[in-house]
Protein backbone atom coordinates (compact mmCIF):
# COMPACT_ATOMS: atom_id res chain seq x y z
CA UNK A 1 0.00 0.00 0.00
CA UNK A 2 2.49 2.31 0.70
CA UNK A 3 4.53 1.52 -2.43
CA UNK A 4 1.05 2.11 -4.31
CA UNK A 5 0.64 5.21 -2.60
CA UNK A 6 3.86 6.80 -2.96
CA UNK A 7 3.52 6.41 -6.74
CA UNK A 8 -0.11 7.53 -6.45
CA UNK A 9 -0.95 4.53 -9.21
CA UNK A 10 -3.42 1.94 -8.59
CA UNK A 11 -2.03 -1.74 -8.15
CA UNK A 12 -3.37 -3.55 -11.16
CA UNK A 13 -2.11 -2.05 -14.45
CA UNK A 14 -2.84 -4.95 -16.57
CA UNK A 15 -6.11 -3.39 -19.03
CA UNK A 16 -9.28 -5.39 -18.28
CA UNK A 17 -9.91 -7.58 -21.81
CA UNK A 18 -6.43 -9.26 -21.57
CA UNK A 19 -6.33 -9.63 -17.54
CA UNK A 20 -9.76 -11.29 -18.26
CA UNK A 21 -8.11 -13.62 -21.25
CA UNK A 22 -5.44 -14.46 -18.75
CA UNK A 23 -8.26 -15.44 -16.08
CA UNK A 24 -10.04 -17.57 -18.55
CA UNK A 25 -6.47 -19.41 -19.69
CA UNK A 26 -5.82 -20.20 -16.17
CA UNK A 27 -8.69 -21.40 -15.20
CA UNK A 28 -9.27 -23.48 -17.99
CA UNK A 29 -6.27 -25.67 -17.42
CA UNK A 30 -6.86 -29.22 -16.40
CA UNK A 31 -6.08 -29.22 -12.56
CA UNK A 32 -9.03 -27.04 -12.00
CA UNK A 33 -11.36 -29.39 -13.82
CA UNK A 34 -10.48 -33.02 -12.38
CA UNK A 35 -13.22 -33.52 -10.73
CA UNK A 36 -15.89 -32.05 -12.67
CA UNK A 37 -18.94 -34.82 -13.63
CA UNK A 38 -18.67 -36.14 -16.91
CA UNK A 39 -20.89 -35.33 -19.60
CA UNK A 40 -22.57 -38.46 -18.93
CA UNK A 41 -23.23 -37.45 -15.50
CA UNK A 42 -24.00 -33.75 -16.33
CA UNK A 43 -26.72 -35.34 -18.82
CA UNK A 44 -27.87 -37.63 -16.12
CA UNK A 45 -28.09 -34.92 -13.94
CA UNK A 46 -30.51 -32.65 -16.12
CA UNK A 47 -32.57 -35.47 -16.76
CA UNK A 48 -33.01 -36.44 -12.96
CA UNK A 49 -33.82 -32.27 -12.38
CA UNK A 50 -36.30 -32.56 -15.38
CA UNK A 51 -37.61 -35.28 -13.53
CA UNK A 52 -38.09 -33.65 -10.66
CA UNK A 53 -39.27 -30.76 -11.53
CA UNK A 54 -42.29 -32.53 -13.54
CA UNK A 55 -42.94 -34.67 -10.38
CA UNK A 56 -42.97 -31.28 -8.89
CA UNK A 57 -44.93 -29.12 -10.70
CA UNK A 58 -47.59 -32.91 -11.42
CA UNK A 59 -47.87 -33.16 -7.88
CA UNK A 60 -49.06 -29.64 -7.14
CA UNK A 61 -52.05 -30.31 -9.29
CA UNK A 62 -52.79 -33.24 -7.71
CA UNK A 63 -55.33 -33.92 -4.96
CA UNK A 64 -53.28 -34.59 -2.06
CA UNK A 65 -50.10 -33.71 -3.42
CA UNK A 66 -47.64 -36.59 -3.77
CA UNK A 67 -49.11 -38.82 -2.27
CA UNK A 68 -52.07 -38.44 -4.68
CA UNK A 69 -50.01 -38.51 -7.72
CA UNK A 70 -48.64 -42.17 -6.94
CA UNK A 71 -51.87 -43.35 -5.95
CA UNK A 72 -53.01 -41.97 -10.04
CA UNK A 73 -49.65 -43.34 -11.43
CA UNK A 74 -50.37 -46.80 -9.49
CA UNK A 75 -53.60 -47.01 -10.77
CA UNK A 76 -52.86 -45.99 -14.78
CA UNK A 77 -50.42 -48.63 -14.33
CA UNK A 78 -52.70 -51.44 -13.29
CA UNK A 79 -54.85 -50.44 -15.77
CA UNK A 80 -52.25 -51.23 -18.42
CA UNK A 81 -51.30 -54.33 -16.98
CA UNK A 82 -54.48 -55.57 -17.16
CA UNK A 83 -55.59 -54.39 -20.55
CA UNK A 84 -51.84 -56.15 -21.69
CA UNK A 85 -52.75 -59.40 -19.79
CA UNK A 86 -56.27 -59.61 -21.15
CA UNK A 87 -55.47 -58.65 -24.85
CA UNK A 88 -52.08 -60.03 -25.16
CA UNK A 89 -49.16 -57.99 -27.21
CA UNK A 90 -50.56 -56.12 -30.11
CA UNK A 91 -50.51 -57.58 -33.32
CA UNK A 92 -50.41 -55.81 -36.42
CA UNK A 93 -53.43 -57.19 -38.97
CA UNK A 94 -51.44 -58.87 -41.68
CA UNK A 95 -52.19 -58.45 -45.14
CA UNK A 96 -50.63 -59.97 -47.58
CA UNK A 97 -48.76 -58.01 -50.21
CA UNK A 98 -45.46 -59.59 -51.30
CA UNK A 99 -46.23 -62.45 -53.79
CA UNK A 100 -46.64 -65.74 -52.84
CA UNK A 101 -44.07 -67.64 -55.02
CA UNK A 102 -40.07 -66.76 -54.72
CA UNK A 103 -38.18 -66.00 -58.26
CA UNK A 104 -37.93 -70.20 -58.64
CA UNK A 105 -41.02 -71.90 -60.68
CA UNK A 106 -41.69 -75.42 -58.68
CA UNK A 107 -44.06 -77.47 -58.84
CA UNK A 108 -47.14 -78.47 -57.10
CA UNK A 109 -45.35 -81.52 -56.21
CA UNK A 110 -42.13 -79.90 -54.98
CA UNK A 111 -43.80 -77.82 -52.94
CA UNK A 112 -45.82 -80.57 -51.01
CA UNK A 113 -42.30 -82.40 -50.77
CA UNK A 114 -41.28 -79.60 -48.96
CA UNK A 115 -43.92 -79.29 -46.62
CA UNK A 116 -43.85 -82.77 -45.76
CA UNK A 117 -40.10 -82.23 -45.05
CA UNK A 118 -40.50 -79.07 -42.84
CA UNK A 119 -43.25 -80.81 -40.78
CA UNK A 120 -41.48 -83.94 -40.30
CA UNK A 121 -39.32 -81.49 -38.13
CA UNK A 122 -41.72 -79.58 -36.19
CA UNK A 123 -40.90 -76.39 -38.78
CA UNK A 124 -44.54 -75.66 -38.67
CA UNK A 125 -44.20 -72.09 -40.49
CA UNK A 126 -42.31 -73.30 -43.63
CA UNK A 127 -44.61 -76.34 -43.49
CA UNK A 128 -47.78 -74.08 -43.31
CA UNK A 129 -45.90 -72.09 -46.76
CA UNK A 130 -45.07 -74.33 -48.49
CA UNK A 131 -48.29 -76.45 -48.08
CA UNK A 132 -50.20 -73.21 -49.66
CA UNK A 133 -47.97 -72.49 -52.46
CA UNK A 134 -48.46 -76.44 -53.21
CA UNK A 135 -52.51 -75.61 -53.44
CA UNK A 136 -51.90 -72.22 -55.00
CA UNK A 137 -49.30 -74.01 -57.65
CA UNK A 138 -51.77 -77.29 -58.49
CA UNK A 139 -54.62 -74.92 -59.29
CA UNK A 140 -52.56 -73.54 -61.68
CA UNK A 141 -51.41 -76.54 -63.00
CA UNK A 142 -54.92 -77.51 -63.39
CA UNK A 143 -55.83 -74.50 -65.43
CA UNK A 144 -58.01 -73.11 -62.79
CA UNK A 145 -55.92 -69.99 -61.96
CA UNK A 146 -54.21 -68.48 -64.49
CA UNK A 147 -50.22 -68.09 -63.80
CA UNK A 148 -49.44 -64.78 -62.32
CA UNK A 149 -46.25 -64.84 -60.58
CA UNK A 150 -47.02 -61.48 -58.36
CA UNK A 151 -50.27 -62.82 -57.36
CA UNK A 152 -50.77 -62.85 -53.05
CA UNK A 153 -52.09 -65.69 -50.63
CA UNK A 154 -55.49 -63.55 -50.14
CA UNK A 155 -55.59 -62.81 -53.86
CA UNK A 156 -55.50 -66.72 -55.01
CA UNK A 157 -57.89 -67.83 -52.31
CA UNK A 158 -60.58 -65.47 -53.14
CA UNK A 159 -60.01 -66.33 -56.99
CA UNK A 160 -60.01 -70.05 -56.45
CA UNK A 161 -63.17 -69.43 -54.34
CA UNK A 162 -64.91 -68.22 -57.39
CA UNK A 163 -64.08 -71.78 -59.09
CA UNK A 164 -64.70 -74.05 -56.30
CA UNK A 165 -67.63 -72.28 -53.94
CA UNK A 166 -67.57 -75.52 -51.52
CA UNK A 167 -64.28 -74.34 -50.07
CA UNK A 168 -64.46 -70.24 -50.10
CA UNK A 169 -64.04 -70.44 -46.16
CA UNK A 170 -61.72 -72.92 -45.88
CA UNK A 171 -59.43 -71.22 -48.31
CA UNK A 172 -59.68 -67.71 -46.80
CA UNK A 173 -58.52 -69.18 -43.36
CA UNK A 174 -55.58 -71.25 -45.34
CA UNK A 175 -54.75 -67.76 -46.94
CA UNK A 176 -54.99 -66.11 -43.44
CA UNK A 177 -52.81 -69.15 -41.72
CA UNK A 178 -50.30 -68.21 -44.25
CA UNK A 179 -50.04 -64.32 -43.89
CA UNK A 180 -49.96 -64.68 -39.92
CA UNK A 181 -46.98 -66.93 -40.52
CA UNK A 182 -45.37 -64.74 -43.37
CA UNK A 183 -46.08 -61.04 -42.25
CA UNK A 184 -47.84 -61.27 -39.09
CA UNK A 185 -44.87 -62.31 -37.38
CA UNK A 186 -46.79 -65.68 -35.18
CA UNK A 187 -46.10 -69.40 -34.93
CA UNK A 188 -47.51 -71.76 -36.37
CA UNK A 189 -49.14 -75.01 -34.93
CA UNK A 190 -49.51 -78.54 -36.46
CA UNK A 191 -53.48 -77.73 -36.45
CA UNK A 192 -52.66 -75.39 -39.13
CA UNK A 193 -50.98 -77.16 -41.34
CA UNK A 194 -53.38 -80.29 -41.04
CA UNK A 195 -55.87 -77.98 -42.26
CA UNK A 196 -53.98 -76.60 -44.90
CA UNK A 197 -53.08 -80.10 -45.85
CA UNK A 198 -56.60 -81.64 -45.87
CA UNK A 199 -57.72 -78.98 -47.92
CA UNK A 200 -55.11 -79.29 -50.70
CA UNK A 201 -56.45 -83.25 -50.41
CA UNK A 202 -59.82 -82.77 -50.74
CA UNK A 203 -59.44 -79.38 -53.45
CA UNK A 204 -57.27 -81.74 -55.43
CA UNK A 205 -60.25 -84.36 -55.84
CA UNK A 206 -62.85 -81.92 -56.39
CA UNK A 207 -64.70 -81.03 -59.58
CA UNK A 208 -64.97 -77.60 -60.45
CA UNK A 209 -67.10 -75.32 -61.32
CA UNK A 210 -66.28 -73.31 -63.91
CA UNK A 211 -67.56 -70.38 -64.70
CA UNK A 212 -67.07 -68.14 -67.89
CA UNK A 213 -64.11 -66.87 -67.09
CA UNK A 214 -62.96 -69.96 -66.25
CA UNK A 215 -63.63 -71.95 -69.08
CA UNK A 216 -61.95 -69.26 -71.31
CA UNK A 217 -58.96 -70.02 -69.08
CA UNK A 218 -58.90 -73.67 -69.27
CA UNK A 219 -59.52 -73.68 -73.45
CA UNK A 220 -56.77 -71.38 -73.69
CA UNK A 221 -53.73 -72.89 -73.85
CA UNK A 222 -51.27 -69.67 -72.70
CA UNK A 223 -53.04 -70.00 -69.59
CA UNK A 224 -51.28 -73.85 -68.68
CA UNK A 225 -49.96 -73.91 -64.92
CA UNK A 226 -46.51 -73.70 -63.92
CA UNK A 227 -45.83 -77.35 -65.03
CA UNK A 228 -46.48 -77.47 -68.12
Amino acid sequence: MALAGSNDEPPLTVPRDPAREAARRELSKRLYHENDPSPLERALNAFWDWIGNLFGTASTATPGGTLGLLVVILAVLAVVGALWWRLGTPRREPTSTTALFDDRPRSAAEHRAAAEAHAAQGHWNQAVQERMRALVRSLEERALLDTRPGRTADEAAAEAGRTLPAHTDRLRTAARDFDDVTYGGRTATAQAYQRIAELDHDIDRTTPQLTASSAHTAADPTHRGAAE
